[in-house]
């Protein structure tokens, strides 16, 4: 391989789509405005998220997650998915472990195409989310959008599954206009690390429809951890039950609250779209 050219990845779980870079071998750093040219749509490859693979001490894999704005984030589900099935492969086993900035997660890779990958227990305290004043019960959260006395959405679930979430219970996801509002939420001030806002409609105790405006990324196809939030939530409030299938624009994820141990697993595929190459000269060495 030409040393000027560093290979890539393009995959996609739902939707939700990725440049995946192999950082083992070869040490590089990343900057912000590296990671915006990368994901520009028109000048660049296009992604909602970069992801980095790099070694790990604790687990098969370290995954690095940057959003398409060149900020740095903890958790990718739809990613997670994608990066266990490439290790997967590698391993030659079904079952590998992923280190993110968050947690370490363990992945079973299926023959039917089809991901697990174990989120860990979600976090519910105000501080833990975090907000940026306390709230007794997150399940419901003084937060509103629109005019006070007749507000678009209101008092949304706070739930942390390796990122931050506000989820809103609404009649029809359809029928918000979360492209506006999205962006206005994700960086109100009851979110000192902003948050990724999403809209949720029970269609039955097994099964809900979201969407999702992905903090630094916009409106998306599908959010893994927003799915997880909007199960999580949706639990608590007693709408559904502990397993739910949850139907994002790109497509359904099974999520599952484990009552033993209270993690919640994710289930869903993933895509690997084309390889190619990028210039090396966007990359500097790690440190510079």
């Amino acid at each position: 391989m030409d040393a000027a050219l560093l290979p890539f990845r393009k995959m996609n779980g739902l939707g939700n789509d990725f440049v995946v870079l192999d950082a083992r071998a070869r040490v590089f750093g990343l900057t912000a405005e590296a990671v915006r040219a990368i994901a520009d749509r028109k000048e660049g490859i296009g992604c909602d998220q970069l992801i980095a693979l790099e070694p790990s001490s604790k687990a098969d894999v370290f995954m690095r997650i940057w959003n398409a704005d060149g900020g740095e984030v903890a958790a990718c589900g739809n990613a997670a998915r994608c990066v266990a099935a490439l290790v997967a492969e590698e391993q030659g086993r079904p079952q590998v472990t992923i280190e993110t900035e968050d947690a370490v997660l363990g992945a079973v890779v299926g023959g039917d195409g089809q991901v697990t990958i174990d989120m860990g227990a979600p976090r519910l305290a105000w501080n833990e989310i975090p907000l940026a004043e306390p709230f007794h019960d997150t399940r419901r959260i003084e937060l509103q959008a629109g005019p006070i006395d007749a507000p678009v959405l209101h008092s949304p679930a706070a739930v942390n599954v390796g990122n931050p979430h506000a989820i809103f219970f609404v009649e029809d996801v359809d029928a918000v206009d979360l492209a506006r509002i999205g962006p206005m939420l994700e960086h109100h001030p009851l979110f000192p690390e902003r948050a990724n806002i999403s809209v949720a409609q029970v269609l039955s105790p097994e099964h809900l429809k979201v969407r999702t405006w992905e903090r630094g990324a916009g409106l998306t196809r599908a959010c893994g951890t927003a799915a997880c939030a909007s199960a999580v939530a949706a639990i608590r409030r007693e709408l559904t039950g502990r397993k739910v299938t949850v139907s994002l624009p790109g497509g359904d994820l099974v999520i599952e609250w484990r009552e033993g141990d209270g993690h919640v697993l994710m289930t869903g595929p993933y895509a690997l779209d084309f390889e190619g190459t990028l210039p090396a000269a966007l990359l500097q060495p790690a440190g510079v």
